[in-house]
């Protein structure tokens, strides 16, 4: 039986997140705690990356990270990005946030419905004319840029972010009592073999979230027990309690 879930994320703000539900339906412990973070690069490596900012009208964010190291950047270059710079953002939470750094009323906003690229790509299409930027951290894959070149959209990728290891303290490693780990990215894969380089898996439970995670722990020589998502789970929390399910028949 699970006892004691480490789930790689930051803990839910809202307390009507499904893990928690799942805590107090299985009578298991969940402890939230990232095994990586995010961090700016320098205005040095962005300036050699040769992208100009106010060369586009339209920027495209696929997170909140994105938002808030775009506008520092922006902010640390002294660059005023136009009152009619439109944005496009995969959900209308991540739109929302961008009202940290600017008046939302006053500004062309448009967001998708799903959280996918694919869905907000027929608004941008509206759009052709747009000359779009796209902040990106150090580790992406070519697949959005690969399908906004398939849909003729004049684009530019930038990193604007990086992702490094969230290293564990002595105290972490030793207190290291987990019946499950769960992982969101080949990152976190990498952050596990560094923090710990003699890690043995034995009965550990290893769920992992999308396939690019799944296939770095299987390079890492993992037994996966949760691969998320799938045909009957498109999200973590609904594997992970049908797997609950599971062993406790």
């Amino acid at each position: 039986m699970l006892k004691k879930i480490l789930v790689s994320q930051p803990k839910p703000t809202s307390e009507k997140s499904p893990y928690f539900d799942i805590a107090n339906k299985f009578g298991v412990e969940l402890v939230f705690r990232p095994f990586i973070k995010v961090e700016a690069i320098s205005s040095k490596d962005f300036r050699a990356q040769k992208v100009n900012i106010l060369d586009h009208t339209a920027i495209v964010f696929t997170s909140r990270h994105a938002i808030d190291h775009f506008f520092n950047m922006a902010k640390e270059l002294r660059i005023n990005i136009p009152e009619d710079m439109k944005y496009f953002c995969v959900t209308e939470t991540i739109a929302l946030y961008i009202q940290k750094y600017v008046q939302y009323r006053k500004r062309k906003i448009f967001f998708g419905e799903t959280g996918r690229i694919d869905d907000l790509i027929p608004t941008m299409v509206k759009h052709k004319t747009e000359k779009y930027l796209v902040p990106l951290s150090d580790v992406h894959t070519d697949s959005l840029a690969n399908l906004l070149d398939s849909k003729k959209l004049q684009h530019t990728e930038c990193v604007m972010y990086k992702t490094v290891s969230n290293d564990f303290t002595e105290e972490e490693v030793k207190n290291f009592d987990y019946d499950m780990l769960i992982f969101f990215s080949p990152a976190g894969i990498e952050s596990l073999t560094k923090n710990f380089p003699n890690f043995k898996q034995d009965k550990i439970a290893i769920a992992t979230f999308g396939p690019a995670t799944a296939k770095a722990a299987k390079e890492a020589g993992l037994r996966l027990d949760i691969e998320a998502p799938n045909e009957k789970y498109p999200s973590m929390t609904g594997a992970l309690q049908h797997y609950l399910f599971e062993i406790q028949d």
